[in-house]
């Protein structure tokens, strides 16, 4: 649909899409601008509630035709009992001053142009766009809903418009542009008029009496500047708290074999690690930290495990890792008493040189009378007490590591230390405390 302006040039007001048929297994969007759309929407939905009910909407067909205009979306949405509601959603128009930088960005890229002429949108066009102060994909917040169920937050109508809407976009981004304020014709003939403009020769102003100076560096000023790298950009700031996963529990279901709740708690699992890491990499001297080697697959399973997934998660971890399920159970133990480290003196058996064996024991010696000083049958890098369920065992970076029997297992009993008589102390006094 098209409207005249009051100069009687044609300009492009509003377009009105057909109702799309049902989706079937397919999900609300296939391209990244589109789960960009999506996630907008499910990071500004205050009920989750809400937003399920509008994804079961969505794919049954109940959104009807989908009016697009600079600025808002509308459609009816019917329900079951076949009440119907008109529902919007408001998105905010690029300014003229945003307008014109996106389009002289634009014009110096052909590749963009390209891309858009193509139904594509690639993420650099978007990053370029946002650069020169245009945001084209909304943020948190900038989907804003109007409904006739008279809903304060997104209702299951304003949802399920959101969600079709995805579909649309996969299918064509100028219905966003549109949206923000600009329809493809216009669009188009304002990249070409500037194109042709670009492609000009420039006039020479008048009065100089020649030629304009180039613009530029001179050599020597270049030269001499050759070892400077440019400032870097300031890091961002960091957030209050990890970004929160997408629900996965969509109507349509899984994909065969996606397990959505290992899924889900992977994304989580990911969102806070990034966290950490982008806290660490803005941290004062994180330059001089030592990198880290990556951890094994094996070692990976153990510490998601620790984060307590649920039993039907921990199962899978324990298969994938060949554990059995008690085994990744003691793992997680060491785990969450000091990490990699910890799980290494669970699982290895190594012998120390002769050098540290000779200072656990001037320790050991030092820190009891001869009378009550606990016997220790020494195997490798485990001393196990004596008539006693304890057990020192000691690390490759020289700390000892307290353990008891429980259950007929050697299980870790605490964090490491590096005097080996503090560590066997703690788990000797537990032993005590237990038969007495």
């Amino acid at each position: 649909m098209s409207d005249w302006d009051t100069t009687g040039e044609q300009r492009e007001t509003e377009r009105t899409f057909d109702a799309l048929p049902p989706a079937r297994g397919r999900g609300f969007a296939q391209t990244w601008w589109g789960r960009a759309w999506i996630k907008a929407l499910e990071d500004t939905a205050l009920d989750g509630e809400q937003l399920r009910r509008g994804r079961r909407y969505a794919p049954e067909g109940a959104v009807g035709a989908v009016s697009v205009r600079p600025g808002r979306i509308t459609a009816v949405v019917r329900e079951k009992d076949g009440s119907a509601y008109r529902s919007d959603v408001l998105l905010q128009r690029l300014s003229g001053e945003e307008w014109d930088r996106f389009l002289d960005m634009a014009v110096e890229r052909a590749g963009h142009i390209a891309a858009l002429l193509d139904r594509e949108m690639p993420p650099h066009l978007v990053e370029d766009a946002a650069a020169a102060g245009a945001e084209l994909l909304p943020g948190i917040g900038d989907l804003e809903p109007e409904c006739s169920c008279d809903a304060w937050d997104h209702c299951p109508h304003t949802a399920a418009l959101c969600y079709q809407v995805a579909r649309l976009l996969d299918q064509d981004p100028f219905v966003l542009l549109l949206m923000r304020g600009r329809g493809e014709r216009e669009l188009l003939d304002e990249l070409q008029a500037r194109s042709a403009a670009l492609a000009s020769p420039q006039e020479t102003p008048e009065g100089d009496g020649g030629e304009a100076e180039p613009e530029g560096v001179r050599a020597d000023e270049a030269f001499a500047a050759r070892d400077m790298p440019p400032p870097l950009p300031a890091p961002p700031p960091l957030p209050g708290e990890p970004g929160r996963p997408p629900a996965l529990d969509t109507e349509a279901g899984p994909a065969p074999g996606i397990d959505v709740a290992a899924l889900e708690f992977l994304a989580r699992d990911a969102a806070g690690r990034a966290h950490r890491l982008l806290a660490e990499a803005l941290s004062y001297g994180h330059e001089q930290q030592p990198v880290e080697e990556p951890l094994t697959l094996e070692e990976d399973a153990v510490r998601l495990a620790a984060a307590g997934p649920g039993p039907r998660i921990a199962a899978l971890l324990a298969s994938g890792s060949g554990r059995e399920r008690a085994d990744l159970a003691l793992a997680v133990r060491a785990w969450q008493y000091g990490g990699r480290a910890a799980l290494a003196v669970l699982e290895e058996e190594w012998s120390p040189g002769p050098e540290a064996l000779a200072r656990a024991r001037t320790r050991l010696a030092e820190a009891w009378e001869e009378d009550e000083r606990p016997q220790l049958r020494a195997q490798h890098n485990w001393w196990t007490v004596v008539g006693a369920d304890a057990q020192l065992r000691c690390g490759r970076d020289g700390r000892w590591w307290p353990y008891r029997k429980e259950g007929g297992r050697w299980t870790p009993a605490g964090p490491a230390d590096q005097d080996p008589a503090a560590a066997l102390a703690t788990v000797l006094v537990d032993s005590v405390s237990a038969t007495a």
